[in-house]
């Protein structure tokens, strides 16, 4: 994919070592040296890069300022504590030394324009020198004409010099309330799930073929993948559980080409399945009406009211919303003394939906009667309603 970088002010091999370095992200490094321009042009003032935490924004710019030798700095906005050492850090890295002791003890915005204009007329520079300000987010709260005054560099110290801004929010929480200068925006999405198995796949353990760590990543990421997209994190989990995947082959028990290992710990499900007693007895309880009432909607009461019988199985339709009043209702007639009405069915409610086995269908907002769906199986309800002496199964209509 080293084609999709092209530019005519970069030498075309290092172009292609900076696309074998940028997996999944030659577009986005490619909107970005159009951006930059050729080396020797007028850069624009101030590029804005965001996106999500290891979506690659960083990784992306040092490889290009690395690989294409481009003069630039580096700063951090978590060690630069202060705006001396902000300043002293970008004077040091262009002009040495002897720059950055000329700033004084507490410095301001005036006496860095100051000096760096001092320096670029002794020391000038052909091409864009670029400061890259990574988590730029903490800018917010430093100095109000810190933002401003680096948003505009370029114009105030009359060089060649672009600041490049990388922050995970969006540009619009950055906005002074008095205004500034506005930069370019360029924005870095999530890695899909393809992209990140690609990514995965390319650290693969030399011990093993390409083939079959691919498919340990695929299994990972379609474990981890709804909870988890930080690549960083994904890499160390990989990491992590490699050597427990390899063991049945490792111990050869097991070959590359079986799809099973034919193995069931019974002692381990049969634990797992007594682990249903931990839960309070509410909480079995609202699951076990939860799927009563997906299963027997209010249009099979009024059509066994009225005589008429459908042929259509409710349990293949799927679940069905039903709102919350409904719920508490058979909920205090079935418990009886067993669990108090209090204040604790509703935040069992929401641990609910907090592990997923409710999901809510109506929006945040709607607070009067939010509408819920069930999301877990028969057969999980079933074990479930064993544990409280609830046989749920005489009171589906379908298995009547």
């Amino acid at each position: 994919m080293a084609g999709l970088l092209e530019h005519p002010g970069y030498d075309g091999e290092k172009l292609r070592r900076v696309s074998e370095q940028l997996p999944c992200r030659e577009v986005q490094a490619g909107m970005l040296l159009s951006l930059m321009g050729e080396p020797q042009q007028y850069c624009y003032p101030s590029l804005f890069i965001y996106g999500h935490r290891a979506s690659g924004k960083s990784h992306v710019v040092n490889v290009l300022m690395k690989e294409l030798e481009l003069p630039h700095v580096t700063v951090s906005c978590v060690e630069c504590v202060s705006v001396a050492l902000l300043f002293e850090q970008v004077l040091l890295s262009f002009f040495g030394c002897d720059a950055a002791s000329l700033l004084p003890r507490s410095p301001s915005i005036s006496d860095f324009v100051r000096i760096y204009k001092q320096q670029t007329s002794e020391f000038p520079s052909k091409q864009t020198r670029y400061i890259v300000m990574e988590q730029a987010e903490l800018l917010r709260d430093a100095n109000v004409n810190l933002l401003p005054a680096l948003l505009r560099l370029q114009e105030l110290v009359e060089d060649n010099v672009s600041v490049i801004l990388l922050s995970e929010i969006v540009w619009d929480k950055f906005r002074p309330n008095t205004g500034c200068f506005e930069p370019l925006l360029l924005h870095f999405p999530d890695y899909s799930k393809a992209e990140l198995l690609h990514i995965l796949s390319a650290h693969r353990h030399p011990s093993y073929s390409a083939g079959f760590y691919s498919s340990y990543v695929n299994i990972l990421l379609g474990v981890f993948y709804a909870v988890c997209r930080d690549l960083r994190e994904l890499r160390h989990l990989a990491a992590l559980n490699f050597s427990k995947f390899c063991e049945p082959v490792a111990a050869g028990k097991g070959k590359f080409k079986n799809l099973f290992l034919h193995q069931t710990n019974k002692k381990r499900y049969f634990k797992q399945k007594s682990q249903f007693h931990f839960y309070p007895v509410g909480l079995r309880l609202g699951l076990l009406l939860h799927e009563l009432l997906h299963q027997c909607g209010v249009s099979w009461r009024l059509q066994s009211m009225c005589g008429i019988h459908d042929s259509t199985s409710n349990h293949l339709l799927g679940p069905k919303p039903f709102p919350l009043d409904r719920l508490l209702a058979i909920f205090y007639s079935v418990v009886d003394s067993r669990v108090a009405p209090t204040a604790s069915i509703f935040s069992q409610i929401s641990s609910l939906v907090t592990l997923q086995l409710l999901t809510l269908v109506s929006h945040d907002d709607q607070l009067d009667s939010p509408k819920y769906k069930c999301s877990v199986s028969l057969d999980f309800i079933s074990a479930i309603s064993r544990t409280v002496n609830f046989d749920i199964v005489k009171y589906l209509y379908d298995f009547l």
